[in-house]
């Protein structure tokens, strides 16, 4: 099969297009033939190797996808040869950027025929990641505040559906290019970071949800009322130490599960989220999708067509 791999850490450039070997399927396990799987920051910080150890290589990349089952492994019952699915790659490993995959059956779900599976790719890992940080981690409530650091991201972008469809009070950062986006996902307050601090325009927010990191994680303390809450996801694998003790600061457990697919699938069916925007890849050209990735400043998600 054909796939992406690298044999070193570095920049984009150590992504390579070859010839691997197909995978085959375990017990309880399938084989996946993969027809679309997107990109996530996660990936170019295991291929940098910030923060992420790499255990052999060469190393696959990539870590949620859409396709047809292709083969079965023992055990197997809840699916047959040919039925479309979509998952994220079980924790620890990589590889979703390839024609095939074998993943636990447990942990992917059935795709619907009419969701395509560049748009299943694009929710499969912001989908779960939204869903476990705004429901899970810090349940939030109708008629709460929330702050989305980053409202354009894959991730921020059904973050801001999921917490509108809760019914908080969504306010997002985003730069002026992007305003109109991150409103039609239902913000309700959009500041513009380049020309605003969002410490001197907020105060006695209920929560925060950070997808951006660094400086803009450590200030986002500054905004939350007594008692409020943080959570983060750009700041490596544990949450930053708040700055001041009235608060709490939450890491999203962003656990593989068909639970939580089967659940933005379901939001995506009432209509309460839509697919963030798409920007479409060949599998080949993985060195410029991540270039564009690691900018940090695309909006929706960047996927890759592979079959």
């Amino acid at each position: 099969m054909k796939q992406v791999y690298f044999e070193q850490t570095g920049g984009p450039q150590v992504l390579k297009y070859g010839d691997m070997p197909d995978p085959t399927a375990g017990p309880g396990e399938v084989v996946v033939d993969v027809h679309a799987a997107s990109v996530n920051a996660a990936d170019w910080k295991v291929r940098s190797g910030d923060g992420y150890r790499v255990g052999k290589f060469p190393s696959g990349i990539g870590r949620d996808f859409s396709g047809r089952i292709a083969s079965l492994g023992p055990e197997v019952t809840e699916f047959k040869v040919g039925d479309p699915v979509f998952g994220v790659c079980d924790v620890g490993f990589e590889g979703a950027y390839a024609e095939k995959v074998a993943i636990k059956a447990a942990i992917i779900a059935r795709k619907p025929e009419k969701l395509s599976h560049k748009d299943a790719a694009a929710m499969a890992l912001t989908g779960l990641t939204a869903l476990v940080a705004i429901e899970d981690t810090l349940a939030l409530k109708p008629g709460e505040a929330i702050l989305v650091q980053g409202g354009a991201g894959g991730v921020a972008s059904l973050s801001i559906q999921i917490a509108k469809h809760i019914g908080a009070r969504v306010i997002t950062t985003a730069s002026p290019s992007n305003h109109a986006y991150v409103k039609a996902m239902g913000a309700d307050q959009v500041i513009d970071y380049n020309k605003e601090d969002f410490t001197k325009v907020l105060a006695n927010i209920d929560a925060v949800f950070d997808t951006v990191g660094g400086s803009v994680a450590e200030r986002s303390f500054a905004v939350l009322k007594p008692g409020g809450r943080a959570a983060f996801i750009a700041s490596g694998p544990t949450a930053p130490k708040p700055s001041r003790d009235d608060v709490r600061s939450l890491r999203p457990n962003v656990k593989r599960d068909r639970q939580h697919l089967e659940r933005i699938l379901s939001l995506w069916n009432e209509g309460a989220v839509r697919v963030p925007e798409i920007k479409l890849f060949k599998l080949a050209e993985a060195p410029a999708a991540h270039e564009l990735s690691e900018g940090r400043h695309l909006r929706g998600k960047l996927v890759f067509t592979v079959r």
